[in-house]
């Protein structure tokens, strides 16, 4: 997707040029321009350019605005990281940004969108790249506010680089010369090229995951749970583009928009709706693992109820048989011990046959509760 040129989009190209108004002059409200504190300013690159070349680096965004009125055609590119909201309010007051763009700006945390306030454009886009060494999807927001003779570009985290889009359209001046739709493009174009490595992430952890589901790893549940949300945030990052695309390639034919700068969109288009479908794939996979994951720890736990109650039940049959010969051992027990008795007064002790009838009364009732416990299978 890097080798693709840029083309105008021709529903910015109907963008008025609004001259410039010069440093110190009062803004519309009356109110003097507020200059943004020394030694605080979040600019991380600022250029003019004309003919698609940088003529000039100025020092604050007051100087840009003065350099646009240096000559024809030329526009300025600022681009910040993290800015204060005096430094947001300085530039919307320079470049006449629409105040509730700039209000989401400041507050960031908006979900991707496409909106047009008069002669100026604000997107909202949301990048992402995987973390190798966390195994995790770090996202990041970007916003830009685009004009005729300006393209502003505000980040609240590290990614996207926005440096190599710059590099790259400086590298190629007929492309930058298209104006602020070619950083626009441009920077759609490395948001989707940075959805791919993520893709390739999320589906090497799901192989991963799989792996470790029918290993049994007990953390997996865990894991699968974290890698399902990161694929729901990856979703709401990737899905609106579908819409802002659309949004843009809707006045293909109302602005006679070249067939060149149609395939560019296309192409665009295409990689968004394999990523899109890449992901809702990785989210209904992850939904099935997790069911598999489910019944396979409940296929685990019936088995260890199983083995539980198994061994449970050859327990029980082993006290069973010890209950058994304890009470056999009993009887006789029991008639031996009346039998033992000190006693100066017991008949059956000068009987003749008491010996012999105690005897076969002990082995008699032995026998008896032998037969009744083998006969109910006790022993």
């Amino acid at each position: 997707m890097t080798d693709r040129r840029l083309a105008p989009l021709s529903a910015l190209s109907t963008l008025t040029r609004r001259p410039p108004r010069a440093r110190g002059v009062p803004s519309p409200t009356g109110a003097a321009l507020p200059a943004t504190p020394a030694g605080r300013s979040r600019v991380i690159d600022n250029a003019v350019y004309s003919a698609g070349r940088r003529v000039a680096t100025p020092g604050s965004a007051a100087e840009s605005r003065e350099e646009l009125a240096a000559g024809e055609d030329r526009l300025a590119w600022l681009g910040l990281y993290r800015p204060e909201p005096g430094e947001l309010g300085a530039l919307a007051e320079l470049f006449d940004l629409p105040e509730l763009a700039v209000e989401d700006a400041i507050k960031a945390h908006q979900r991707p969108k496409f909106e047009r306030y008069g002669n100026t454009l604000f997107v909202v886009l949301k990048a992402a790249r995987y973390v190798d060494a966390a195994e995790e999807v770090e996202f990041g927001e970007l916003h830009l506010f685009l004009g005729a003779d300006f393209a502003i570009t505000v980040r609240h985290s590290e990614s996207p680089d926005l440096s190599r889009v710059r590099r790259r359209l400086e590298s190629e001046p007929a492309l930058l010369a298209k104006g602020s739709e070619a950083v626009l493009y441009a920077t759609l174009d490395a948001v989707v090229d940075g959805y791919l490595p993520v893709v390739a992430g999320l589906a090497n952890d799901i192989d991963e995951i799989e792996t470790e589901v029918f290993r049994g790893d007990p953390g997996v549940s865990r894991r699968i749970y974290e890698l399902s949300q990161e694929v729901l945030d990856f979703q709401r990052a990737a899905q609106p583009l579908t819409g802002i695309l659309a949004a843009i390639t809707a006045g293909f034919d109302k602005y006679g928009v070249d067939e060149e700068l149609r395939s560019y969109l296309r192409d665009v288009a295409d990689h968004v709706t394999q990523v899109n479908e890449r992901a809702e794939g990785f989210r209904l996979q992850l939904r099935d693992i997790l069911t598999v994951n489910a019944t396979l720890v409940a296929q685990r736990q019936n088995e260890e109820i199983r083995e539980l109650t198994e061994a449970s039940i050859a327990q029980g049959e082993e006290v069973k048989k010890i209950s058994a010969w304890a009470a056999i051992l009993f009887a006789p027990t029991l008639v031996g011990t009346v039998y033992g008795m000190n006693f100066d007064h017991m008949p059956e002790l000068s009987w003749q046959f008491g010996y012999p009838l105690a005897l076969l009364l002990m082995l008699g009732v032995s026998l008896t509760l032998y037969l009744v416990f083998k006969r109910r299978d006790w022993i």
